[in-house]
């Protein structure tokens, strides 16, 4: 194996084992920033030593003994005498004594409890949504801080300086490594989903930048949601999250043109579409479905997302789309959640069941709402409206509106295409 492949095997190790070697140095050491410096120490002598002595039969178990020696080290080197640094002390030496490092297991018996209360950890209320964001990905997804910084468009200081934060935050206000209960789980558990499908989103429909898609980052909230969903198998609403995104992932290939450029739904080509993805999103969805029905709680927000996306995915055609059950689908969610973009997306629902003008009665009634002031798609939706209805002076005027509010070049692009299209058939 040569150094490059060594060191290509050494990336996917670390993507893979990170989270779980992060989680149980935190279990131990009740520090998850002292926990993450003692794992990147960890594949520092990876990438010190395995070049030369190649990559061990258990790489995660070799990463998991050499943290936690450095730990070991480190207590003793600092002469923390409290006792609470003895008794972590102690722990440690105590595991080292009956492990062999060549057949340690990496993740120890309870490592799903330990990844549970890091994805608890980083995304804990008190700390800014965007730096739960940022220590999600550096935690759980494996990323460095110039990965995380290039996929939100970000300078890489700000990104570090969020981390730094995050993790500072965390120690002074003695945040509790642990899973909530109760009702504290519910609420928290919808601060953890809201986090991972915020990073899909941003990878599925980018704000800023000059790409569409960013799929890296679709990838890792995937992952996220994978490991939670295996994580909290009885929670109805992971699975819908899940069943969320792997359908919207199905669709990825043909979101994206040739050169870049956008595909919007209805023009997508279908045979494009990942089934595999559809399959699992699909099962993850009527697992989601039968959760509730069991629990007789109904369904979740997630679980209606993914509903409607599964109505899209069912279709073979854009014209066999059930728009109907759609139109049902978004009313339940706007009464679950009442929001304006949920009303702006069952406006575009009506317009293909009653008309464009259906559609359009109901967008006007939203384009005061100040929590759409800013967004691109009211005016982009509008445009459309109003181009199906033979307005086109109108329809113009209001994608070019919506493309000075997206910050996405791309979009931008299409944007503007469709206002010159509109011009030139005026």
């Amino acid at each position: 194996m040569t150094a490059t492949d060594i060191h290509r095997t050494i990336d996917a190790v670390w993507r893979i084992e990170s989270a779980r070697l992060i989680a149980s140095l935190a279990r131990m050491l009740r520090d998850v920033g002292l926990a993450e410096e003692l794992a990147q120490d960890a594949l520092v002598a990876a990438l010190e030593k395995w070049p030369q002595s190649g990559v061990p039969d258990q790489p995660g178990a070799w990463l998991m003994a050499t943290a936690k020696h450095r730990a070991i080290d480190r207590l003793r080197r600092g002469k923390l005498l409290q006792r609470k640094h003895e008794e972590i002390a102690r722990e440690l030496e105590a595991e080292q004594e009956h492990a062999d490092d060549a057949h340690l297991d990496a993740l120890d018996d309870p490592f799903g409890d330990d990844l549970l209360r890091l994805v608890f950890t980083a995304c804990h209320p008190v700390l800014p949504t965007q730096a739960q964001v940022a220590l999600t990905l550096r935690l759980l997804g494996g990323l460095t801080t110039d990965e995380i910084a290039r996929a939100f468009l970000a300078p890489e200081p700000t990104i570090a300086q969020r981390i730094v934060r995050a993790k500072r935050t965390l120690a002074e206000k003695q945040v509790p490594y642990e899973v909530p209960r109760g009702d504290d789980l519910a609420e928290r558990l919808s601060s953890v989903l809201a986090v991972i499908y915020l990073i899909f989103n941003e990878g599925y429909s980018a704000t800023a930048g000059d790409d569409w898609m960013r799929p890296g980052l679709c990838e890792d909230a995937l992952r996220l949601g994978r490991i939670l969903a295996e994580l909290m198998p009885k929670e109805p609403e992971v699975h819908g999250l899940v069943a969320l995104m792997e359908i919207q992932a199905s669709r990825s290939a043909a979101r994206v043109g040739p050169d870049g450029e956008p595909v919007l739904l209805l023009e997508q080509n279908r045979a494009r579409w990942d089934q595999l993805l559809i399959h699992r999103g699909l099962t993850a969805l009527e697992r989601a479905e039968k959760l509730s029905t069991s629990r007789g709680t109904g369904r979740g927000p997630y679980t209606l997302q993914a509903a409607i996306a599964a109505c899209h995915a069912r279709a073979v055609t854009a014209e066999e789309t059930d728009w109907t059950a759609i139109v049902g689908l978004y009313a339940a969610l706007g009464r679950l959640t009442p929001s304006p973009i949920i009303e702006l997306n069952r406006a575009v629902a009506l317009s293909m069941v009653f008309g464009p003008a259906a559609g359009l009665a109901l967008v006007d009634t939203l384009t005061t709402d100040p929590a759409l002031k800013d967004y691109h798609l009211l005016p982009s939706v509008r445009g459309d409206l109003l181009k199906k209805l033979g307005r086109l002076d109108e329809a113009r005027g209001e994608f070019e509106r919506a493309a000075r509010m997206t910050r996405n070049a791309r979009e931008q692009a299409l944007l503007r295409q469709r206002a010159a299209e509109c011009a030139a058939a005026g």
